[in-house]
């Protein structure tokens, strides 16, 4: 059984880095993430990584939440909101909505990969687990996309190879 204040502070730590991982598939990533801990709470006891299983959770339920979403888009006439990414316009010299375009147009498991790395600090083996892949697979996928985005926005590699 986990303890208040462990939750709360996972809660605290977590909870916004979650609510962008799952605002990758649907429009309501609250009410997906609120459910991922509700249902931590409900277990008997504690995952082996809760964190991994945080993710996991959060990423079915999105995914889940984002079909919701486009079978009622396809009924109503009204447009969702747009996704954001960053909140400010513009971040150490990088323009956001260009950023945000390309990371918009990533094949999903290597926006997946990416978002869960940078934004909510996760490692591959972790990754892995949330997103039902092998921690190479995860790698992988990271490499892919930062590579498609420096490629996209061109951003040069911080620390090329001394043979590239």
């Amino acid at each position: 059984m986990m303890l208040p204040n462990d939750f709360v502070r996972l809660v605290d730590e977590r909870g916004p880095a979650l609510l962008l991982y799952a605002r990758q598939w649907c429009h309501a990533p609250e009410d997906v993430v609120q459910g991922a801990f509700l249902k931590l709470v409900a277990l008997r006891s504690p995952p082996r990584d809760v964190v991994a299983w945080l993710y996991r959770v959060v990423r079915n339920g999105a995914i889940d939440a984002g079909k919701a979403d486009l079978r009622r888009q396809r009924r109503e006439t009204a447009t969702a909101r747009p996704t954001r990414w960053f909140i400010e316009p513009a971040l150490d010299g990088l323009d956001a909505e260009a950023a945000v375009a390309a990371l918009r147009r990533l094949p999903v498991e290597e926006r997946e990969v990416i978002v869960a790395r940078l934004w909510g600090g996760l490692s591959f083996e972790q990754i892995a687990e949330a997103a039902g892949c092998s921690a190479s697979t995860a790698f992988r996928r990271y490499s892919a996309g930062i590579d498609a985005l420096r490629k996209e926005l061109g951003v040069p590699c911080p620390n090329p190879s001394p043979n590239a």
